[in-house]
């Protein structure tokens, strides 16, 4: 079918000036220079746009004048134009779309936003999908522009710029080649530098709705001048690299697929088979790769061509961490090599650095960690962990915390049994364990015994802990990292190490009584003084275990038997304020058992030692305890005048009292006050005071008793018929359980809140 020419085409032009100079096709053929043949096809549309030579041969011809030869000359370039976005090329073409693509939604959502937006005038929407190797990048960018692609009528162009090859990522300038020749232009019509060819590539995408993926990008100086400059166009760009130096992008963050999404996407590679390998096997085995889309394509295709394997027998396979990426790897796909393309990308010292940090024990670790092991100074860990979270190798978490994602911890792990000698690993362990460990006692735990002042030396300047907010903060967060190293240390034999760490822990454990790693910390205490043969120093650490079991475990009767082992060690060795200390945690145990009369003497015997022995500190929490069993007992005004002389030596700065425990224990007396002040139908002074010290409460974080003084609070407002304060006070005693992870205490509260009247 022969193509009808547009008004004022190149085509009808040529034409009229053919006729206006009374030539044939033939004659203007053979006075041009130009073929009849070429002729013929320009003046019936077929060749809009011939070379500027041509026309300019043409125009030679037919004597145009100058204003003429002009139009001529940009009809044909107007001609050129239009062809490129008609001639097939097939360069630069969208590669095919999975078809078992899963999830990515909410992702999937935000590149049809930017598709959508608005953009500045002369700006076009660039999206910059950054994350690590392995997480489906270019898959996701693919399925994106298949579903985008309606609405780019002038073409949907991919170009990969390999940015992970260490020798060989695609120059600025050959990439503006390619995507110049997919729009159509010649090689000899092809600009030699880089600014022409941007040019040229800017002018040709002016005004036309275009979407270009720029697939695997290297550098910020790579992508700049392949960015359109009008606002019509898209561009899709992926990278391993956070390209923090790409101005005017929208930045979206690709992460792990949940495990719900990991599992049907495994489901789907399987296809039929998936229902003969059990769901448990197939969530266990999503579990492993850690959602990443990589690990689960290798799984499932390793699983699809071997039929006789079984997916719980992969389970077993990969359940050795020290081959599970020997077993991750199927044809040519080996997520180690992908790991790999970016660990090529470090210099030599982050290398090595991002070795090491596989030793750390804990979940996550800070810059400090990090220069330790890694024996550099903290700017230069800091150099090095940009690079790490730059190449997605580390991810960064709130509050400056750096993590691993577990396979990247495997693959740092297998390079450093590769690169690193056994003699270097061991001193590694050896260092790493020592300064977590001196850290926790001294620096961080030894914080909160009584009269304890700022610790002094290297480990306080490298971490700052100035306060005892602090050093909370520390062992709170490094929870996972010092236990670790108490571990290797008890393993090692270290038990004057594991001893001192245990005991620097008394105190600060009442700060954070439910954390589940007591019992166990207590327990290496307690075997490590028993291997010393230190009797007093193990009562110490069984009266530890026997406040470990009275309040995170609720086991009362093994709270008993190990104040009856405490008090026989510590009776052998003289040790009375270990006595003291297993009456105090009895006296508790019996109290909760019913046994009121008993729990009574057992306190009154453990204050009657701790005063004797001029321990204040101790002696307030043995009368907070007798008061606590009067009331109990429904012998609430002499529970109340316990409490007050309580208050009355918290409050006295002469009394002996130590400041920091005064401020910690002063809020659980008000609240027994309290708590006795509506048990006596004094309300509105119960009130006040419950009101004063779940404040208190709050601010030397003591959250579970927050919440349970916010309840009783909360009871009185109600009876007082104050129910919106009331409900407020259920709420906020919800919100408080909610956040140490008691949910169902939290879910209780709320109830309440809404059956409030």
């Amino acid at each position: 079918m022969v193509p009808i020419a547009d008004p004022l085409s190149f085509a009808e032009v040529l034409r009229r000036h053919r006729h206006a100079a009374r030539l044939t096709l033939e004659q203007l053929a053979e006075a041009s220079g130009v073929s009849a043949r070429s002729l013929s096809n320009m003046e019936r549309g077929r060749s809009r746009g011939p070379q500027h030579r041509t026309v300019t041969a043409l125009a030679d011809a037919l004597a145009l004048d100058e204003s003429a030869r002009k139009q001529l000359v940009e009809l044909a370039r107007d001609g050129r134009l239009r062809d490129h976005w008609t001639r097939p090329t097939g360069l630069c073409a969208l590669p095919r779309s999975v078809g078992d693509f899963t999830g990515r939604a909410p992702e999937l959502a935000w590149t049809n936003d930017l598709v959508h937006a608005d953009a500045s005038p002369g700006v076009a929407g660039v999206g910059l999908i950054t994350g690590p190797a392995g997480l489906g990048k270019t898959t996701f960018a693919v399925r994106a522009a298949h579903a985008l692609r309606p609405g780019f009528p002038d073409g949907v162009f991919f170009l990969d710029l390999f940015g992970m090859s260490p020798h060989h990522p695609v120059a600025a300038g050959e990439a503006l080649a390619l995507l110049l020749r997919a729009l159509g232009v010649e090689d000899r019509d092809m600009p030699g530098d880089v600014p022409d060819r941007a040019s040229l590539y800017r002018s040709l995408l002016e005004g036309k709705r275009v979407l270009v993926v720029l697939d695997n990008a290297a550098s910020e100086e790579q992508i700049r001048p392949l960015l359109p400059g009008g606002s019509h166009g898209r561009v899709l760009i992926t990278s391993r690299r956070l390209l923090a130096g790409l101005e005017g992008v929208r930045r979206l963050s690709l992460g792990p697929l949940p495990l719900a999404e990991a599992t049907e996407l495994l489901t789907g590679i399987l296809g039929d088979r998936s229902a003969s390998d059990g769901e448990r096997a197939l969530t266990q085995l999503a579990q492993v790769s850690g959602g990443l889309p990589l690990a689960l394509r290798i799984i499932g295709n390793r699983l699809v061509s071997r039929p006789g394997w079984s997916a719980a027998e992969l389970v077993a396979r990969l359940a050795n961490e020290e081959r599970r990426l020997e077993q991750l790897s199927a044809g040519d796909l080996k997520i180690a090599n992908a790991f790999g393309m970016s660990y090529e990308q470090l210099a030599g010292s982050a290398r090595q650095l991002f070795r090491r940090l596989a030793l750390v024990p804990g979940r996550d670790f800070d810059a400090a960690l990090a220069a330790v092991a890694g024996g550099i100074s903290a700017e230069d860990a800091w150099d090095a962990l940009d690079d790490l979270v730059d190449l997605g190798l580390l991810q960064d978490g709130a509050s400056g915390r750096y993590r691993f994602h577990d396979l990247v911890r495997l693959f740092a792990r297998d390079r450093l049994q590769a690169e690193d000698t056994t003699a270097e690993r061991d001193a590694l362990i050896e260092t790493v364990a020592s300064w977590l460990l001196r850290m926790a006692t001294t620096t961080a735990g030894r914080w909160f015994e009584p009269a304890y002042r700022c610790p002094a030396g290297p480990d306080a300047d490298l971490t700052e802990l100035s306060s005892p907010e602090q050093a909370d903060r520390w062992l709170r967060v490094n929870v996972d990292n010092w236990l670790g190293a108490l571990r290797h240390a008890a393993s090692s034999g270290l038990h004057s190490a594991v001893l001192d760490c245990a005991e620097s822990m008394n105190w600060f454990s009442d700060r954070w009584m439910h954390a589940p790693h007591w019992y166990e910390v207590f327990t290496l205490g307690a075997e490590a003084a028993a291997v010393l043969g230190d009797p007093a120093r193990q009562a110490k650490q069984l009266n530890m275990l026997a406040w470990v079991h009275l309040v995170p475990r609720d086991d009362l009767e093994t709270t008993l038997r190990y104040t009856a082992q405490a008090i026989d060690l510590a009776t052998r060795s003289g040790a009375t304020v270990q006595i003291a200390l297993a009456h105090h945690h009895a006296g508790g145990a019996l109290r909760r058992l019913g046994r009121l009369d008993e729990a009574i003497a057992a306190e009154t015997q453990a204050a009657r030692i701790h005063k004797a022995n001029g321990d204040m500190d101790r002696y307030c929490q043995c009368l907070g305890a007798l008061g606590t069993c009067l009331r109990d007992a429904g012998r609430h005004t002499e529970a109340l005048e316990q409490y007050l002389d309580l208050l009355a030596l918290l409050n006295d700065d002469r009394s002996g009292v130590t400041p920091s425990v005064a401020v910690f224990t002063r809020p659980i007396a008000l609240a027994r006050v309290g708590e006795c002040l509506g048990l006596l139908g004094r309300r509105a002074e119960a009130i006040t005071t419950l009101t004063e010290a779940t404040g208190l409460m709050e601010q030397v974080q003591l959250p579970v008793l927050q919440a349970r003084s916010l309840e009783t609070l909360a009871a009185l407002l109600a009876e007082e018929g104050r129910t919106g304060e009331s409900r407020h006070a259920y709420a906020r005693a919800a919100e408080v359980y909610e956040d140490v992870g008691d949910t169902a205490e939290g879910d209780r509260c709320r109830d309440l809140a809404a059956a409030s009247p």
